[in-house]
């Protein structure tokens, strides 16, 4: 895995051929789950996909699904949630990090590229929406995680294609 900035990552995938433009997938690291969520092939919306448990243990059972999902979903990115501009003590960088080194030391996803995208109340705003439906705690964490994954991926697809249209319109 490699390192874009997020407009490269953008300008990447409009660059390459319609017919081939690979699709990007949002993570949502947290401590015991990753949230994933996947674009459409236009890389217009997010959908959420599912919830991975994230364990030191499972690190290849989860490159064997990221494997799968490369392959299924026409994957070239990832944009993963981080709070690298965190407000003072909030923010799971250091886990989102040590996550990322992990996957990038297996080399087994060296095909894909990565970025970073601000996260910032992304699971916050998925809690506030599901507090009143009274769910099972573990059902809770799992939706929170998947749609904070959308919100993440969502917020990058959107900032960018209003970039291209305001660079197309300017």
């Amino acid at each position: 895995m490699r390192y874009v900035k997020p407009l490269s990552l953008f300008h990447d995938l409009v660059k390459s051929n319609v017919e081939t433009q690979g699709r990007l997938l949002g993570l949502d690291v947290g401590e015991k789950y990753v949230g994933l969520a996947v674009s459409d092939p236009r890389n217009k919306t997010a959908s959420p996909l599912s919830v991975l448990i994230r364990k030191q243990s499972n690190i290849d059972l989860m490159i064997s699904d990221f494997q799968s999902l490369i392959s299924e979903l026409s994957l070239v990115g990832f944009v993963v949630g981080d709070t690298s501009n965190k407000i003072q003590g909030y923010g799971n960088t250091g886990q989102v990090m040590l996550f990322i080194d992990d996957l990038c030391k297996t080399g087994k996803l060296e095909c894909l590229k990565y970025t970073y995208w601000d996260e910032r109340f992304s699971s916050k705003s998925v809690d506030f929406l599901l507090n009143p439906l009274d769910l099972h705690p573990v059902m809770a964490k799992t939706i929170v995680d998947k749609f904070a994954a959308v919100g993440i991926l969502q917020g990058y697809l959107d900032y960018f294609n209003r970039q291209m249209k305001l660079e197309a319109a300017g």
